[in-house]
C-alpha cells in the first residue's frame, strides 16, 4: 500500500522556540517515524514576504537557521524531504492559476486576515500578497497532491480553504487533486515568560537554542500564579506556567511532588523554577547537541536542502504538466 503524503511547513521569520518545538515539530516528527506517511516539509520563505516584504535582510540566515532546528528537533533526511518554497519555482505558477478562480470573497472573510492586521498593526498588510497568502498556501499544499496537513485547531480555517479552493479547481477541470484533511494535532498551550502567547514579536520566547545562563535566565523570570506573593503563600500549580513546563520536561513523580509541594507552600516560585530550567537544560540536551553540530557543518545542511530542493522539484514538475493540461494551456501542441 502506498504510503500517504503529508505537507506543512514554517515561515522563516527568526528563531524557533520551545512553543514551535511542542506544537509543531515535535508532531511533524512522530508523522515521520509513523512509517505509513510520505513527508514533506518546507520553509515558506515566500509566505514569509507576506509580511516582511520590507525587512527581507535575515531571511536567507533564517531560512538555514530553521533547517538546523528541524534536524536538531529529530526530522531525519531519509525520512522526511525538506525544501526551500522558493526554489520550487512551481509553487509561483499554481498560486498563480489558483488565483484565477478563487473568489475574492473567501479571502475577506478569513478569520486570520483581520487578526494578524490587528496583531501586526504596525506594518502595511493592506497588499495583494498579504490577502492572497492562502491562496499559496493551497498551491503548496496540493502541488504535492497531500493526503494530510496537519494544524493545530485555530489553523483549520486555513486548511477548509484550501480544501475549497481544490473542490473548485477539479469541478471546473476535472478531478485532478484529492482534497487533503486537517490533521488536527494536540498542541499544547505554552505560554511566554510573561504570561502571553509566546512569539518572537512579544520578546518573551524560550528558543530552542537558549542554553546556559540564557536559558537559566529566562526560566527564573516566568510567570508564575499571580496571587502568590510571599514563599508562605500556598500556591496554585494548575495557573501556574511554569507547571505546564514540568509537565513537558520533568518526570510525572517529580511533577506531583512539585504540585504537592506548591499548594502546601512547602516549595517556592525560585526553587520550582531552578528545577524546571536543569529539566529543561537536560530535556533539550540531545536537540543542542544536534544543533551544534550541524552548525559546525553547513556543507551538511546545504546537501540535505539540495537534496530536498530537487526531490520535491520533481512532484511540481509533473504536476505542473497535469495543471496545464488540465486547462488547456499546455505548450505540448
Amino acid at each position: 500500500m502506498a504510503r500517504k503524503r503529508i505537507l506543512s511547513g514554517m515561515r522563516p521569520t527568526g528563531k524557533l522556540h520551545l512553543g514551535n518545538l511542542h506544537g509543531a515539530l515535535s508532531n511533524w516528527i512522530a508523522l515521520q517515524n509513523h512509517g505509513d506517511y510520505e513527508c514533506y516539509y518546507f520553509v515558506a520563505d515566500w509566505h514569509a514576504l507576506t509580511s516582511d516584504y520590507a525587512t527581507t535582510d535575515e531571511i536567507r540566515a533564517n531560512t538555514l537557521d530553521m533547517v538546523i532546528d528541524w534536524l536538531a528537533a529529530g526530522l531525519e533526511p531519509e525520512k522526511s524531504t525538506l525544501f526551500i518554497q522558493s526554489a520550487i519555482k512551481e509553487h509561483a505558477e499554481l498560486f498563480l492559476l489558483l488565483s484565477m478562480i478563487t473568489p475574492l470573497a473567501w479571502l475577506e472573510r478569513n478569520p486570520t486576515y483581520k487578526e494578524v492586521k490587528e496583531e501586526l498593526a504596525q506594518k502595511d498588510l493592506s497588499t495583494f500578497g498579504f490577502l492572497g497568502y492562502p491562496v499559496l498556501q493551497a498551491a503548496d499544499i496540493i502541488m504535492y497532491k497531500a493526503y494530510g496537513v496537519p494544524v493545530g485547531i485555530d489553523q483549520l480555517p486555513h486548511v477548509e480553504l484550501t480544501r475549497e479552493i481544490t473542490r473548485r479547481f477539479n469541478f471546473l477541470y476535472g478531478e485532478l487533486f484529492p482534497i487533503p484533511e486537517p490533521l488536527l494535532t494536540e498542541v499544547p498551550k505554552l505560554l511566554g515568560i510573561d504570561g502571553r502567547k509566546m512569539s518572537k514579536s512579544y520578546d518573551n520566547s524560550i528558543f530552542m537554542s537558549d542554553r546556559g545562563e540564557t536559558l537559566e535566565r529566562k526560566v527564573a523570570s516566568m510567570f508564575t500564579d499571580p496571587q502568590r506573593q510571599r514563599r508562605s503563600d500556598p500556591g496554585r500549580p494548575e495557573l501556574c506556567n511554569v507547571r505546564t513546563f514540568h509537565q513537558l520536561y520533568s518526570s510525572a513523580d517529580a511533577v506531583a511532588e512539585i504540585e504537592s509541594a506548591c499548594r502546601g507552600a512547602d516549595i517556592g516560585c525560585t526553587e520550582c523554577k531552578r528545577r524546571l530550567a536543569a529539566a529543561v537544560a537536560e530535556g533539550m540536551r540531545p536537540v543542542h547537541e544536534r544543533r551544534e553540530h550541524y552548525s559546525n557543518h553547513p556543507e551538511e545542511i546545504l546537501a540535505i536542502i539540495a537534496d530536498g530542493n530537487r526531490r520535491a522539484a520533481g512532484i511540481a514538475k509533473a504536476t505542473l504538466a497535469e495543471v496545464r493540461e488540465a486547462l488547456k494551456i499546455s505548450h505540448e501542441l
